[in-house]
Parts: C-alpha cells; sequence; structure tokens
C-alpha cells in the first residue's frame, strides 16, 4: 500500500491539539476525515508528535497509507479544499514504506514567542505570550545556554506524563529580539510533555529577576518539577520543523 509525507501548517487556537479524542475538534481528526472522503477509505494519520490544545505548527509532518493511485500533488490538492482556513498541507510526497513521521525523526525545532511591551497585540494576541514589565533578555540569553547538551530534563515535564526517560539532547537553545518581540528557539531529539512551555516559563523568572541564569544548572539536576517556572501559555508555541 503506497505511504506518503505531508507537511502541514496550523493554527491551534480552536483546536484541542493534535490528537484525535472523542467530542473535541482536532487537527488529526480533520485531516483523517477529508482523506476518507478522498480516498473512500479510512485513514489513519501518524503525526511527528503531539501538539497541545492551542498550539501552531508551521512545520508538523505526518505520513498515512492509503490504497490509492492519485499522486501526491493531487492528494495536496485535494485536502487543501476541503481542510478549514486554519489547516493548510504545505506539501505532500510519496514516502518509503519504512517511514515514519515519528519514529524516524532525529530532531524537532520550536520556537515560543513573547511580546514584551506595556500595550497587547490584537492582532497577534492568539500566537504570542503578552509579558508588561520589561524582562531582562541578558540574563535570559545565559540561562538558555544551561539547556543545551544532554540532561534530564524531569524538572521541566508535565507530572504523571508517560515516558521510559526523562533524558533528552538539545542542540541549540537560544533567544532572538526584534526590539518588543521575543523569540525562543530549541530544538532536540525529543522533548517531554509541556517540556518546551515549562523552560519558557523558567526562563520568564529569569527575565523578572525571580532567578538567576546559573540556578538552571541546580533546577535541572533537581529533577523537581516544583524547581522550575510556571508552564508558559500554549498560544506563543510553534513547531516549526522536524528533521530526518
Amino acid at each position: 500500500m503506497p505511504r506518503f509525507c505531508i507537511i502541514i501548517e496550523y493554527d491551534g487556537t480552536n483546536y484541542f491539539g493534535w490528537q484525535r479524542q472523542p467530542g473535541a475538534p482536532t487537527i488529526q481528526e480533520a485531516i483523517e476525515d477529508a482523506l476518507a472522503h478522498i480516498v473512500r477509505q479510512p485513514v489513519v494519520l501518524h503525526g511527528s508528535g503531539r501538539t497541545d490544545s492551542g498550539v501552531h505548527a508551521t512545520g508538523q509532518c505526518a505520513h498515512f497509507d492509503a490504497d490509492t493511485n492519485l499522486a501526491p500533488e493531487v492528494l495536496e490538492k485535494a485536502l487543501n479544499s476541503l481542510l478549514p482556513q486554519d489547516i493548510v498541507i504545505r506539501s505532500c510526497l510519496s514516502a518509503a514504506s519504512d517511514f515514519h513521521a515519528r519514529k524516524s525523526a532525529k530532531s524537532k525545532l520550536y520556537s515560543y514567542s513573547i511580546l514584551n511591551h506595556r500595550q497587547r497585540s490584537p492582532v497577534g494576541r492568539f500566537y504570542c505570550w503578552h509579558i508588561v514589565k520589561p524582562l531582562d533578555i541578558t540574563a535570559m540569553e545565559k540561562a538558555a545556554a544551561h539547556f543545551t547538551g544532554t540532561h534530564d530534563f524531569g524538572a521541566f515535564e508535565a507530572k504523571g506524563s508517560p515516558r521510559s526517560s526523562s533524558v533528552r539532547t538539545v542542540t541549540q537553545a537560544k533567544w532572538e529580539t526584534d526590539g518588543q518581540h521575543l523569540t525562543f528557539f530549541i530544538e532536540a531529539n525529543g522533548f517531554l510533555r509541556h517540556m518546551v512551555r515549562n523552560i519558557v516559563g523558567t526562563l520568564v523568572e529569569v527575565g523578572r529577576n525571580r532567578l538567576a541564569p546559573d540556578d538552571i544548572q541546580r533546577i535541572l539536576e533537581s529533577k523537581d518539577r516544583g524547581q522550575a517556572g510556571p508552564t508558559a501559555p500554549a498560544k506563543g508555541l510553534f513547531l516549526r520543523q522536524v528533521h530526518y
């Protein structure tokens, strides 16, 4: 049976995350339903990871198998004609039979956006965390450097999350600034549930001078979620790219 790989962009504002669940709209459900209509058969979509309710993506990857003779570009066009305006298939390609959107992934890149300004942004309100008081970006940059490398991120995962290990390798963790707009980029070989949002919440505590940059190492070593900062709002988080 042919296997296809799709790259998806979506605004997660109106969805209860990626994974299909009863009684709530999800990204997976919307795409699976559209695919089933096109190929006249049930389709199971396998994503590179599960984004939470309200989280966005510009480069989510997923694969599916379908008994169809339709070319990938035809599937792409057909899907986009059926999907709602807040979901779009950026590309659809044929994939090898052993390709798996999650298991074949080498790393993922996320970004998190903050508007650090006294006034809120009506236009961008669904895509950033608005923080009024000025943040110490220099301290936040120093703190972010502690996350690179291989660490146990137990202090930065949601409690009760099922996983075999909380050890992950982060290859980049940095801030970019453009005036009042702050963007945090983090790439790793895998992420724990709420890991990025918990890291950002902790870095903001550093920016508020409630934690020192060097406190990050102590928090990592503690493996205690209670030592880290609050969970940043979902709306500022974007899955940017999955590398294979």
